[in-house]
């Protein structure tokens, strides 16, 4: 029998630690370890634990508030209904552990010094390797997620053209597209829509403001939606008119930066060999240095998930990773070009998972 993805996170903490806690203190302190490893569909889940067991069975600490949308879930759930009732299922939870991991990239500093008074004698200990190592290689169930959420950003960007027009603003066209994303079915965005129009579109992480699209601007898309949790994430650059011939190279130059990258892709392959043949490809054209972020990252219920896909990275894929494949060339004052997909890294190479037409678009 596979295992559950707690026996997999135990497994992955190996001697480091007896167990490991995930605290959601509530808003803006919530971790989506929290709902990866309970698979609840709905609840905001403040002051929730999730505990994982040295023997990988899985304890979900719950207020009543939360009682039946915890049961959609899996685990053994605990309802409690005031402090007394928490404290108790904490300590019974972590009875006789001493080495206790908590991911401190999201967990607060109350929350963990609360286990660590209600617990005597626990050692903190770091479980963000672990829990990045276990969430990082997907199951079906999270695939088959990951698969819906891009196909509607898919379907989005083939609309993307009929939204151009001159006149129409950065946050105007965003606004359609979160829309539509939201009618075709995904349940909010996995990160804020980027639409970056003319000179704006050199700024990667540009917000779309109050600006005009103009004849001859290029347009940058920069969008995902979210399914049962889980994200998609890709970027269309197309332009209204005939841009600068310059753009016109750059477009080209990243599109094979591109596949370049994504020929690197496959289980077993250094991370960083994607990102070095797609910057290769980039640093050999006029556009040298131009690239200035890394290839990609890997995505699932956060959009950024720790696989580093840069010219540094000593990491090493795996099938089942989701990552993005995102190169760009930046020219401040004159536009910008990125193109990204999503891809699911396999044994013997990727399959893209995100779709569109990369040709050279004009409206």
């Amino acid at each position: 029998m596979p295992k559950t993805r707690a026996e997999r996170l135990i497994s992955n903490a190996k001697d480091e630690m007896d167990a490991v806690v995930i605290v959601n203190d509530g808003e803006p302190f919530l971790d989506s370890t929290f709902w990866y490893l309970t698979e609840q569909k709905s609840g905001t889940f403040e002051g929730s634990f999730a505990i994982v067991r040295p023997d990988g069975e899985l304890d979900v600490i719950v207020s009543i508030l939360e009682e039946e949308g915890a049961h959609d879930g899996v685990g053994n759930i605990r309802v409690y209904h005031n402090r007394e009732e928490r404290d108790g299922f904490i300590r019974d939870a972590l009875k006789g552990c001493r080495k206790v991991g908590f991911n401190v990239s999201s967990a607060t500093y109350a929350g963990v010094r609360y286990v660590e008074k209600t617990v005597e004698g626990i050692e903190v200990v770091n479980a963000g390797k672990a829990i990045s190592d276990t969430v990082s290689v997907k199951d079906e169930k999270e695939v088959a997620a990951t698969r819906e959420a891009c196909r509607i950003s898919s379907i989005v960007a083939g609309e993307i053209p009929d939204m151009m027009s001159e006149g129409v603003s950065e946050k105007e066209v965003a606004a359609r597209m979160d829309s539509r994303m939201r009618e075709l079915g995904g349940t909010g965005n996995a990160f804020d829509t980027i639409a970056a129009f003319g000179a704006y579109s050199s700024q990667p992480h540009h917000m779309p403001c109050d600006y005009r699209l103009r004849k001859g601007d290029t347009a940058l898309f920069d969008f995902g939606t979210k399914y049962d949790r889980y994200c998609s994430d890709m970027t269309r650059t197309v332009f209204l008119g005939k841009p600068p011939e310059i753009l016109e190279r750059a477009y080209e130059i990243v599109l094979e930066a591109q596949r370049a990258g994504i020929a690197q892709y496959r289980d077993g392959a250094k991370a960083c060999d994607a990102d070095l043949a797609a910057r290769k490809v980039i640093d050999e054209s006029e556009f040298k240095d131009r690239f200035i972020h890394s290839f990609g990252h890997g995505i699932g219920m956060d959009v950024h998930q720790a696989i580093s896909v840069s010219p540094r990275s000593d990491q090493v894929l795996r099938a089942g990773n989701v990552v993005s494949a995102e190169p760009g060339i930046y020219i401040p004052g004159v536009g910008g070009i990125r193109i990204e997909d999503t891809c699911l890294i396999t044994e013997d190479g990727c399959e893209i998972l995100t779709s569109f037409d990369h040709s050279f678009t004009v409206v």
